[in-house]
């Protein structure tokens, strides 16, 4: 049995920190938490910290400190409140911590995630940006400082656990032995089977009813969009060391397969479950031992079928453009992901048609091909590229 794990979670009030505490809650023997962060929800973060009673709470600026102290209720003393990004990645970092849920959503979780690494923390990463947008910076970080990075993404989860492993969740420099391909799962999301004229009138409310999972605004448009399938098949590549030719998506509308690998053998290794991120989760925080996650038993027989297909790239041209984006380098990983959040986040607001969002991609990663080469071998050249490529995509009329 592994030591008792003192948690920062950072992104509580998201669905993965919300899940994330309901494992911790059921295994106080093992783990506790120590700090949680949140951007805006407030009342959410108080109530947060006083069920789980934890020491720290993270808020992004005075204002929101003040909500939460207003928020705050019940007997017990509150928390130490601590304001900024600052704080947010020296809490990742906090000696007083074992594991650090990266949970935040996109390029503001970088830093945080990064900063968890370089302290040699056991990592649980649900941040895909950490790997999009800085892959190199990030696994050297996790190599040289003895930490441990244990993806939390279905699938990436379900592709770990079916890779041999020596009981420490390292980061590896070659693929590992024996194995012949990664196969990444999607649902397909909401539009599979919609007639491509109707998705210009797609709105967001339409593009958020995910069929089989309970998700975010940004991440639930991203999958109707196959673009988070594209980050997938971009970290994939990173936490496995794995070729871009030795990458393959499959479209899997039950969401029962998590993921699959196949070996030099001929076999293939699949992770069957619940569309629940508990079980991801809990593997995570257990690792190496299976502990009990909350989440029902399979029942196959109501499934009663199991259908794959290829995706369809007319449908879903994101998907392209981001193995487009892998094979150029991390300079366009970094664009894709820029222009990807900005244009979701204008799609969200009514100010972009959902199908200009491949659309702003797609300039982007033709803006950053003309631009001079880059050195990505810092934080700050990252965030300076990622800044820049934001200009760009929020440039293209989408006001």
């Amino acid at each position: 049995m592994t030591a008792f794990q003192r948690v920062v979670v950072l992104g509580s009030t998201g669905s993965i920190g919300e899940s994330t505490l309901d494992v911790i809650a059921r295994h106080p023997e093992r783990m506790a938490v120590y700090a949680l962060s949140a951007h805006s929800r407030m009342q959410r973060l108080a109530e947060q910290a006083l069920a789980s009673r934890a020491a720290v709470v993270v808020v992004p600026d005075t204002a929101a400190r003040q909500k939460f102290i207003d928020a705050w209720q019940g007997g017990q003393p509150m928390p130490e409140i601590r304001v900024g990004a600052q704080a947010l990645a020296d809490t990742a970092a906090d000696p007083q911590c074992d594991a650090v849920m990266a949970a935040i959503v996109g390029a503001a979780g970088l830093p945080s995630a990064l900063a968890a690494a370089r302290a040699g923390k056991r990592v649980l990463l649900a941040n895909k940006e950490a790997l999009v947008a800085a892959g190199t910076l990030f696994m050297q970080a996790i190599r040289d400082n003895g930490a441990e990075l244990l993806p939390i993404d279905s699938e990436h989860n379900a592709i770990f656990q079916c890779l041999p492993h020596q009981g420490r969740a390292d980061a590896p420099h070659s693929p590992a032995k024996g194995v012949r391909r990664l196969l990444l799962t999607a649902s397909g999301g909401p539009f599979r089977g919609r007639d491509l004229e109707d998705l210009h009138d797609v709105t967001p409310e339409q593009a958020c009813a995910h069929p089989n999972w309970s998700m975010g605004r940004k991440i639930s448009v991203d999958s109707a969009t196959m673009l988070n399938k594209g980050l997938e098949v971009i970290e994939a590549h990173w936490l496995f060391a794995m070729p871009a030719d030795r990458i393959d998506v499959v479209v899997h509308p039950q969401s029962v397969v998590h993921s699959m690998v196949e070996y030099d053998d001929g076999s293939v290794l699949a992770q069957l479950g619940q569309p629940d991120m508990r079980t991801p989760i809990a593997y995570g925080l257990g690792f190496p031992d299976r502990i009990e996650s909350g989440v029902g038993p399979l029942d196959l027989t109501r499934h009663g079928r199991l259908d794959f297909e290829k995706p369809d790239l007319t449908r879903f041209p994101c998907l392209a453009h981001s193995f487009a984006a892998m094979r150029a380098g991390q300079g366009a990983c970094v664009a894709l992901n820029a222009a990807n959040e900005v244009a979701v986040d204008a799609f969200l607001e009514g100010r972009l048609a959902y199908t200009w969002i491949p659309r702003v991609i797609e300039a982007a990663l033709e803006w950053q091909a003309r631009q001079a080469s880059v050195t990505l071998s810092s934080l700050d050249d990252v965030l300076a590229l990622d800044a820049e490529a934001r200009a760009f995509s929020g440039n293209l009329g989408l006001a």
